[in-house]
């Protein structure tokens, strides 16, 4: 997965297997950065009452695609390989509420947008 921002937008690029494990068919998630609300490197909580739809999850390995929480719709991207490496993003008026990802430069990236995005 790769992340890049052009033109206010931060763009999630995602590599053939990342988009078949998320059942994902777009190659890439574009996210206006005054939309983000929130950025974190915490974990965020999961429960066993999201719905998966379409997606993948194998219990300690990966989470990925779209679920709907309680908080409203969100991409997950997480694996085992990365665990402990989570970027948050909370969103407004975006088709997913939130966006979970797994990465190596969690923490450049969260002060990275958070650099970037509107003050409340």
């Amino acid at each position: 997965m790769q992340l890049e921002i052009i033109d206010q937008q931060l763009k999630l690029h995602l590599a053939v297997k990342e988009r078949l494990a998320a059942v994902h068919i777009a190659s890439t998630i574009a996210v206006p950065l005054p939309s983000i609300t929130h950025v974190s490197t915490v974990e965020p909580k999961s429960n066993w009452n999201e719905i998966r739809a379409p997606g993948s999850f194998v219990p300690n390995f990966i989470k990925a695609g779209t679920y709907y929480t309680a908080r409203g719709r969100e991409f997950w991207y997480v694996t085992k390989s990365r665990e402990g490496k989570f970027l948050t993003l909370d969103l407004k008026d975006e088709y997913y509420k939130r966006i979970v990802l797994a990465i190596d430069d969690h923490q450049a990236w969260c002060d990275r947008l958070q650099a970037l995005i509107p003050s409340p």
